[in-house]
């Protein structure tokens, strides 16, 4: 009788024990996960009794207010207003009482109520004076000037701009079209969000869709330079001498690679160096050299600029994608080292290469929220530039940014050229399947003394060009635009 009671109460105790275990699990462990997770409603319910922290850009006369709360009259006691709209969807996300939150909504949502460990002592003051605080203020990188003039050099086709600032990674620009407002999803109507989102969705533009930042791309012959890269890395110059053909077909199969429209490059040059090569964008050439890299070469050096690995981004972004080099044969590697076959890259991963190379190597985290500050202004928490890596060496950086100025001073990314100003560049026209028009590439930097911006532009199907787009033409100028907006110079 004796050990059935011992046995009862072993069991007994096991369960007790799983049950505290698990309630310190739910309670304790997973506190802030489930605080933090869109579809705990009671947590946003009660977040609408703060008032939630503004987003600004700019700063003194010129600062801009992007996101803000003001109080009403109803249940939920704050409204969270966008008053630039569109401008910024794609950096503030919204607030929604039915959907939850967005992008820098949800990313910094603790600072922005106030409830981060470095706002500690704001909290403190406000339980000992029991007069609620305004959340913490995000100022973000953005520079709205160039933010408004890569928008406007967009226009209405649809792709994406990114600007990066190469020595500190700051976003100082980040759009795409179409867009969306998120005004309408952080009403406090339920009906009206929830019919603004039926009709987000249904649309087949994808309104939505952040092409910035959450969707990728064949870069095409932008990634060029990641090969050149690869080449140079491995004891090759920017003047060796390379086979200059019509086409090039690789081993183990019979489809040949011929040049944009045909024919040799630079009118049949034997041999082209490389420097020439990338400034016309010899596809007979950077073909052959994937074959003569292999994968193992080029797919490192691809992987060393952040392609299959999660963006180091303060926001969600997609991961850019090279196969592993053990699943590349020998036409894959040769299309790959164009930026084709399964090659894929987001807009905010090819303005990191380009700002990769013009900051000398040196690869940045991009982050796109400079600081927090308390509501009397003071600072709450700074975000200090990150270095990821170092892809290549400052010799090899020198020698890219030098083969990527030819590429605007003298060949196809001349739509880019800004008087007074450096600017290097490589375009790209991404091929995709047959009777569809081509994505228009370009990528860059500019620079003005000390200060320096790295560009990345994509036209999908070549905007209102379609099918003759190329880089070039219809991408570079946009990049131009958004580079002059930020350095100046003259048209």
């Amino acid at each position: 009788m004796n050990a059935q009671i011992r046995r009862f109460s072993g069991v007994m105790l096991a369960v007790f024990a799983l049950l505290l275990g698990n309630l310190f699990y739910y309670q304790v462990v997973r506190a802030d996960a489930y605080a933090n997770d869109n579809r705990n409603a009671r947590t946003i319910i009660k977040e609408y009794s703060i008032e939630r922290g503004r987003m600004v850009v700019g700063s003194g006369k010129d600062e801009v207010v992007v996101a803000e709360s003001v109080p009403t009259d109803d249940a939920l006691e704050y409204l969270r207003k966008y008053p630039e709209g569109r401008k910024y969807a794609f950096i503030t996300g919204f607030y929604s009482f039915v959907f939850g939150r967005d992008l820098a909504e949800q990313a910094f949502n603790n600072y922005l109520i106030g409830r981060a460990p470095e706002q500690f002592a704001q909290n403190l003051e406000q339980l000992l004076t029991a007069e609620a605080q305004p959340g913490g203020t995000l100022q973000l990188t953005i520079d709205p000037q160039v933010q408004a003039v890569a928008a406007e050099a967009l226009g209405e086709r649809k792709g994406a701009v990114v600007a990066l600032e190469p020595t500190t990674g700051a976003v100082l620009a980040l759009t795409s079209f179409p867009r969306y407002d998120p005004n309408p999803l952080s009403t406090h109507d339920n009906a009206q969000i929830t019919q603004t989102w039926k009709k987000l969705t249904a649309d087949p533009d994808q309104p939505r869709l952040n092409r910035s930042a959450s969707q990728l791309y064949p870069p095409g012959s932008t990634f060029k330079v990641i090969t050149s890269a690869a080449y140079l890395a491995d004891g090759g110059s920017p003047d060796d001498g390379l086979q200059n053909a019509t086409s090039y077909t690789p081993p183990q199969t019979q489809r040949p690679i011929p040049n944009f429209g045909g024919g040799t490059c630079l009118g049949n040059k034997q041999p082209i160096t490389l420097k020439e090569a990338l400034q016309v964008s010899c596809n007979t050439v950077f073909a052959r050299l994937g074959n003569d890299l292999g994968g193992d070469k080029l797919v490192d050096m691809a992987q060393r600029f952040g392609f299959n690995e999660e963006m180091p981004y303060q926001l969600p972004a997609a991961t850019s994608q090279i196969p592993a080099a053990d699943k590349l044969d020998d036409p894959a590697e040769a299309q790959s080292a164009i930026g084709q076959r399964d090659v894929r890259a987001s807009p905010l991963q090819m303005a990191t290469v380009a700002a990769t190379i013009a900051n000398g190597g040196k690869r940045m985290a991009p982050r796109v929220v400079d600081s927090v500050r308390a509501a009397d202004g003071s600072l709450v928490k700074k975000f200090a530039p990150e270095e990821v890596n170092q892809p290549i060496t400052s010799d090899v950086a020198s020698q890219l940014q030098d083969m990527m100025v030819n590429v605007v001073t003298n060949g196809t990314g001349d739509r880019a050229q800004i008087p007074g100003i450096t600017v290097g560049g490589k375009t790209g026209t991404a091929q995709r399947g047959p009777g569809q028009a081509p994505h228009a590439w370009f990528i860059g930097f500019g620079s003005s003394g000390d200060r320096q911006i790295a560009v990345a532009v994509i036209v999908e199907a070549g905007g209102d060009v379609g099918s003759e787009a190329t880089g070039g033409h219809v991408s570079a100028p946009i990049a131009k635009a958004v580079i002059q907006a930020y350095l100046g110079g003259s048209s």
